[in-house]
């Protein structure tokens, strides 16, 4: 099992130059696990698109349906002590923050192609191009 974060998600629904890359992940490691908090994120990006009417609002519930299926299984609250404590000794944001404590929880990895989680975070997150490796 490894997490992801909700960039990750993203690249494997909507149509990107790292979509392959990550459904090789997919492939690779068939077990992601999110924080909640990936659902309301990624409902987020939708809106976006869906607003600038590059997805219909139908494709874009598909999208979301299929997503939460995806994670169902593996979707998991995070301690507020434990995200603050991380905003605390990073520049992160504290939604960002949410994945971290998760991996570190579940003692796995974190793929992410978020730079700032990258660097803040390298004992714990990896990049998709590593996790690949």
């Amino acid at each position: 099992m490894i997490i992801v974060d909700t960039n990750i998600i993203c690249y494997f629904y909507l149509p990107t130059d790292q979509t392959a890359n990550v459904e090789r992940l997919l492939m690779q490691e068939p077990e992601w696990a999110a924080p909640l908090i990936w659902c309301s994120e990624f409902r987020n990006v939708l809106a976006l698109y869906i607003r600038k009417g590059l997805l219909s609002f139908n494709q874009a519930y598909s999208m979301q349906s299929e997503a939460e299926i995806l994670l169902s299984e593996h979707e998991f609250e995070v301690a507020s002590f434990d995200v603050l404590r991380l905003v605390e000794t990073s520049n992160c944001s504290a939604y960002d923050c949410e994945f971290v404590p998760l991996a570190m929880q579940l003692q796995t990895q974190l793929v992410t192609a978020d730079q700032k989680i990258l660097q803040s975070f390298p004992n714990i997150a990896i990049s998709l191009t590593d996790a690949l490796s």
